[in-house]
């Protein structure tokens, strides 16, 4: 089962047929119509019945996140609580190395490199040919956008989002609730939540 059916969605559809899933549906506020073959169900209300008659069913939340909103994050608790799994979700097309942990709903999309000793909380997108390196830690709802490369050792906040192209030196630490911009090279730790631009990135909001 997929949670809406906007742009997020199909590239999740794409990665699941590859994996080899099964799709139900998708459920949304809006009826997109079929998206990639896979046919709207209703709103979220309908849920509860679905997981009734399929418990333990698998679930993805196929909302994008282009903010520091938790919105993704409290979906996924709602909806685990009416008794959907929601195991990570790796494209075969991706590299994960040995020693790596992937938080429940994260979703590793193509071309991502995720190195050995990286542990990455529930929630995560990481997104098309981004790179994490060996040993980061990653929170929970995070956005590692297309392009981004996480060097050695650096640790991500929750709810957080990393740009496009953005760049992060090794052993950085950025605190939670932090928008990094496009293209943004982070050379010093982040210990304020907000929003970063440049090279080197500073604080902007």
């Amino acid at each position: 089962m997929i949670i809406g059916g906007g742009g997020h969605a199909k590239v999740l559809i794409s990665v699941l047929k590859k994996v080899g899933y099964l799709i139900q549906g998708y459920t949304d506020n809006e009826d997109h119509g079929v998206v990639l073959g896979v046919p709207y169900l209703g709103k979220d209300g309908i849920l509860r019945d679905i997981v009734r008659k399929t418990p333990a069913m698998n679930a993805i939340i196929g909302i994008g996140k282009v903010d520091v909103s938790p919105l993704r994050l409290c979906l996924l608790n709602e909806i685990s609580e009416l008794g959907f799994n929601f195991p990570a979700i790796c494209s075969p097309h991706a590299i994960v190395n040995e020693a790596v942990s992937l938080g429940a709903g994260t979703a590793v999309l193509d071309g991502v490199v995720v190195n050995s000793g990286t542990k990455i909380g529930r929630g995560c997108i990481l997104n098309t040919r981004s790179t994490v390196e060996h040993d980061c830690l990653v929170g929970e709802n995070v956005h590692i956008a297309p392009g981004v490369t996480l060097s050695g050792g650096v640790t991500i906040g929750d709810n957080c989002m990393v740009g496009i192209g953005a760049n992060v030196i090794q052993s950085i630490s950025i605190c939670g609730g932090c928008l990094i911009g496009a293209g943004a090279v982070i050379v010093r730790d982040v210990t304020e939540p907000g929003t970063y631009v440049g090279n080197p990135a500073k604080r902007i909001r």
